[in-house]
């Protein structure tokens, strides 16, 4: 379906079970998914911008859809940041939207977010990026389940060093916590924290709990959940979300260092940026 929309220069919302995409001349302007922190958590948790200023754009702007323009504006946020950021995103919530699913596909034609549009990417680079994404996860091969069970952290041996990146995802391993929830809470894109899960298990530092939990994907506790994708038409212009960074024992930013793995993929980013220009 969503190959054709892009070959009829489709413009609406494809609503599935784990997500929604939406596009524009049979581009993808946005995307969305309970799995995945929105594009608000991953700008404010960042300090990008400050939680007040996020609220300030959608109260002024998300009734126009200028939410985006209104940012950059206002001097809230530089193009290139608000542009780099919303990539992120989008291909962070796309791989799950487009993840296997036995519930119905659906589209809604005219559909528009109340971001507006930022920048437009080719149907075939979405589905790309997340077919690769997704053969990255199964080589791993840690365990059944590992991209949505809930992790145990287990004790390090006393020499083992555990960089401070990935000792923050450590520490929310609580036996409780998915790897989506553990993502909402540090807000951090939630296919680079299901990476950070794979190599701690693969170190031995994490294990699934030992009971399954079969609660909501959302951010935090079985109580707490994000909002479900298919509310974004009935409430427009959604509050900002509660965050709850942790950071490592030691107090240090939990920042990728320049060694860290995600600096690859923000590096992709940058050069399909320059490529537009």
């Amino acid at each position: 379906m969503l190959t054709r929309l892009a070959r009829e220069a489709a413009t609406g919302v494809l609503i599935r079970d784990h997500g929604v995409l939406y596009l524009h001349d049979g581009q993808v302007v946005h995307a969305e998914s309970p799995a995945a922190p929105g594009l608000d958590v991953l700008l404010t948790a960042s300090g990008a911008l400050a939680p007040e200023r996020w609220q300030e754009a959608v109260d002024r702007a998300g009734a126009l859809g200028q939410v985006a323009r209104y940012l950059v504006d206002s001097g809230g946020l530089t193009e290139g940041a608000l542009q780099l950021c919303h990539l992120g995103a989008l291909f962070d919530a796309a791989y799950f939207a487009l993840g296997p699913t036995t519930g119905p596909t659906r589209f809604r034609p005219g559909a528009g977010h109340w971001l507006g549009h930022v920048q437009r990417v080719p149907v075939q680079a979405v589905a790309r990026e997340s077919r690769r994404r997704r053969a990255l996860l199964a080589c791993a091969g840690v365990w059944p389940g590992a991209d949505t069970a809930p992790t145990v952290r287990r004790r390090p041996p006393a020499d083992q060093r555990v960089p401070s990146r990935l000792r923050a995802v450590l520490l929310l391993a609580d036996g409780v916590r998915t790897p989506s929830a553990i993502a909402w809470t540090l807000g951090r894109p939630a296919f680079h924290t299901l990476i950070e899960i794979h190599r701690l298990a693969a170190a031995g530092l994490v294990e699934p709990a030992p009971s399954p939990y079969d609660g909501p994907t959302g951010p935090g506790t079985a109580t707490a959940t994000p909002p479900h994708p298919g509310r974004a038409a009935a409430h427009p212009l959604p509050a900002v979300r509660p965050l709850s960074p942790v950071l490592p024992r030691d107090g240090r930013s939990s920042r990728p260092a320049d060694d860290d793995p995600d600096i690859a993929f923000l590096r992709r980013l940058r050069d399909a940026l320059e490529a537009q220009l």
